[in-house]
């Protein structure tokens, strides 16, 4: 099968290609899913469970991208709750072999029913975002109605799912991002909009919570306007400066098939959009992954036509 493959760690982009791969076979409560489009996290590069396996060994051509959609083909030994031709969407474990194939092994587990009215485009950009802005926002933030949210790059993948999410829950919600981002942020439905290049964070005041998808400087800065008891949720690795009297979280995403259902249920009826910024094929998903041109939003390589 055709896969998308990263070759040497220290070579940037250029250690990316398309390669041909043997079909793999499930494992024990494993299925595997013919797979139909897959989102890519550019982040994943610089992932230690791209270039090595659990147990430490090194990861020889390893299949990147690790959130899809797709269809059942195969159950493996134990598997159940899944039948052969349903449509799935989910994450694979971050050290197994990925999503940017024809083909993918998974532990039925990780996956979710993907409705016959929500497109496999749209259900492979769902999982990582989708549930990085849910978790954050509720199983680490601890959201509540009223509260004011501060959504950095609030006009990405992530950060238009937690607008949305945020005001469907009550919030008052300011997003940030350059001054091209505006009017995208404002329609995800943020209340007001920060040009980060223009105005200063601190005039913001004080906020309830800070979803941060940027780091450095900007996370540092974020920290000082969080209100007493409020929290800094971050995406990007451990914070550096905490809030003052609040909570400070770095979070990994976790695989939830509950939550992915409420968040597909949310895209089905209008609740929530997902951001796609580019769509390619599989035999271009390279070339897309390595260009400097690229609009904001998640990419979706579509592995089927």
């Amino acid at each position: 099968m055709k896969a998308v493959v990263v070759t040497d760690q220290n070579a940037a982009a250029a250690g990316i290609t398309l390669a041909e791969r043997p079909e793999p076979a499930p494992a024990i409560n494993d299925v595997v899913v013919q797979v139909h489009a897959s989102g890519y996290v550019p982040a994943e590069w610089e992932w230690p469970s791209t270039w090595a396996d659990r147990a430490g060994h090194e990861r020889v051509q390893g299949i990147i991208g690790h959130e899809f959609a797709g269809v059942v083909t195969e159950l493996g030994y134990g598997t159940t709750g899944l039948s052969i031709g349903q449509r799935v969407l989910g994450i694979t474990d971050w050290h197994r072999d990925g999503t940017l194939a024809e083909y993918v092994a998974v532990e039925a587990r990780n996956l979710a029913p993907l409705p016959g009215d929500v497109d496999f485009t749209v259900g492979a950009s769902l999982p990582i975002s989708g549930l990085t802005a849910w978790q954050g926002l509720f199983d680490h933030g601890h959201l509540r109605s009223g509260q004011t949210v501060l959504a950095h790059g609030a006009a990405g993948a992530v950060g238009s799912i937690v607008t949305q999410l945020a005001r469907e829950f009550g919030a008052y919600v300011i997003g940030t991002g350059r001054a091209a981002d505006r009017q995208a942020v404002l329609d995800f439905g943020a209340n007001e909009f920060l040009n980060l290049d223009a105005d200063r964070l601190e005039d913001v005041g004080g906020v309830d919570l800070v979803f941060d998808v940027i780091g450095g400087d900007v996370q540092a800065r974020s920290a000082g306007i969080i209100r007493p008891g409020g929290a800094l949720v971050s995406v990007v690795g451990p914070v550096e400066t905490r809030p003052t009297d609040g909570r400070a979280i770095d979070f990994v995403v976790e695989s939830v098939p509950a939550q992915l259902t409420e968040i597909v249920q949310r895209v089905r009826d209008g609740r929530l959009r997902t951001h796609i910024g580019d769509t390619v094929s599989l035999d271009d998903a390279v070339a897309a992954f390595t260009s400097t041109d690229r609009r904001r939003g998640k990419i979706v390589v579509r592995v089927r036509p």
